[in-house]
Formats: C-alpha cells, structure tokens, sequence
C-alpha cells in the first residue's frame, strides 16, 4: 500500500478552510496512487487554543459533520485517511486521531499522554486500550504527538499486530530529537514501519519544526520532509516485512527477534502506577 504523509500548515479555528485543504489533498493523492493519506494533529481546529471554552466551540461529535465530509470523499476517492481534530463527548474535551475509508469511520484514538501545553492543557486524557485497525489487509496503530515520546504504547500495538503506527503531531522547537532519533527508534525497536506527520506555520507565538517522515521496520528514514516547509511525502507499505519479527544476520550465527527475545517477567515496574506530580495539572 502506498501511503502519503502530508506536512501542512493549519488555520486556528477555521474548519470550513482547513476542511477543503484536507479534501483538496485526498484528490491529489488519491489521484498519484495513495490509500492512505495521513494529516497532522489538530488539523481541523487549530490547537493552540487558550482556553477550553474557546477550544470547545471547535470540537465536534464523532460522528459530526466534519467526519461525515471526509468520509464522503473516502468513498468517491476510494481511499482512506488519519486526521486530527478535538471530539467533544457530553461534557469531556479529547484530542483524537481519526480513520476514515471508504465505508465510513474505521477508528478512532484519544490522545493518552498529554504535555502541558496547547490545547491538551484542557483535554481529557484517552483511556481506550491501543487498537489496531485493519485497513485493505495493512494493520494500522494509531497515536498522537507527545505518545510518541513513551515506548510503552508503540510496543502495545505492535504486540497487537500493527504493521504500520502513525504518529500526527504539532511538534514545537524542543523536539527536534523526536523527529532525528525517536520515530526511527521505534519503528527499529518493533520491526514496523512508523510514520510522523508533523505540521508547520505559526499558532499565537508558536512555530511547529515539520521534520515529518516514513521510517522502516530497519529503523531507517524512507522519506522525510526536512524543515519548516510544507510538503508531501510518500513510501510504499510491504506488511510482510513489517510482520516478520525474526531478523536473519548471519544463518545459524546472528539471528534477533525483539518479538521473542523479550523478558516481560522482569518488566512489571514499568506497570507500577506512581504518584508524580504532572506539570501544571498537578502542582
């Protein structure tokens, strides 16, 4: 499957224009091969909001309009799609990652780990396990931004059977070694193929640094989009590879498997809750 990683500029607040930016996209995608064409975090809303209200009259019900729009182009296009967008669920406010083909919403995935920052200082942390989707034969995981940073959720879903993480994100100056070192670590550390879809622009003061990119289950960059310009990137998806786990050096001589060599037994700290303070939420 041929994926498209789109490093876009977003407009805070305005869906109806950064709505025909993703359609407009999906097209020209669509039209150079793509099944799935994969957006940034927030690229409905914006996401540098200063308060919950102001973020919450930006937030739509999934399903909602917006959803309902892109699903209708899946299905003239016969693709499918990740964006992000806020959902706003009774009361709650959650930053999401949305699937979407050509029947319709295939999933969705609420931000889990939240930095003190934009609009996620007002969110609601997700709490729905990891979930693979199945996408046209490609096993899809989900994630957002800040999750990127924590091996933990990238190895839960590639325990699950995800060929292929997506990761859109909002990355601010200071993640810049994300975006050189993280992404390639953890699609080296699964053996699967791991996409970071960062925006670029301005949002009240803040700069986003792009650096999007498709790495392999190698750890190897397959494409980047080097820099703060906008641009469009693009990899083909091989499952068998991402899916098989035993990697063969030297027959009978150097043989890894990072599936079965683990040793889960000695790793019940990292399932330890703790009681650390969180910045600017608990302190």
């Amino acid at each position: 499957m041929q994926i498209s990683a789109v490093q876009t500029d977003v407009t805070l607040g305005d869906k109806a224009a950064n709505l025909r930016q993703l359609t407009q996209t999906l097209t020209a995608e669509a039209q150079l091969g793509s099944r799935l064409i994969v957006f940034p975090e927030c690229l409905l809303t914006g996401y540098c909001f200063e308060s919950r209200d102001e973020a919450m009259q930006h937030a739509e019900t999934i399903p909602g309009p917006s959803v309902q729009e892109i699903a209708e182009a899946c299905r003239e296009l016969n693709v499918f799609t990740v964006f992000g967008m806020l959902e706003r669920c009774e009361s709650d406010l959650f930053n999401v990652a949305v699937a979407v083909g050509p029947d319709g919403i295939v999933g969705t995935y609420r931000k889990t780990h939240l930095p003190f920052l934009g609009v996620d200082r007002f969110t609601t942390p997700g709490t729905q396990p990891y979930e693979v989707l199945e996408l046209d034969g490609l096993r899809l995981g989900m994630l957002i931004c800040y999750d990127g940073g924590f091996p933990e959720p990238v190895r839960a879903l590639a325990l699950a059977g995800a060929d292929l993480v997506v990761l859109p994100t909002n990355w601010p100056p200071g993640a810049e070694s994300m975006a050189e070192h993280a992404v390639c670590t953890r699609a080296m550390e699964n053996n699967i193929y791991f996409a970071a879809v960062n925006r670029v622009g301005t949002e009240r003061g803040f700069q986003f640094i792009g650096d999007s990119s498709i790495c392999d289950p190698a750890g190897n960059f397959i494409q980047r989009v080097a820099g703060r310009e906008a641009g469009i990137i693009r990899a083909e998806i091989d499952v068998s590879v991402a899916r098989n786990k035993r990697i063969v050096r030297v027959p009978q001589k150097h043989i890894i498997d990072r599936m079965a060599d683990r040793r889960p037994e000695l790793y019940g700290p990292l399932c330890t809750p703790h009681s650390l303070p969180r910045p600017g939420r608990d302190e």
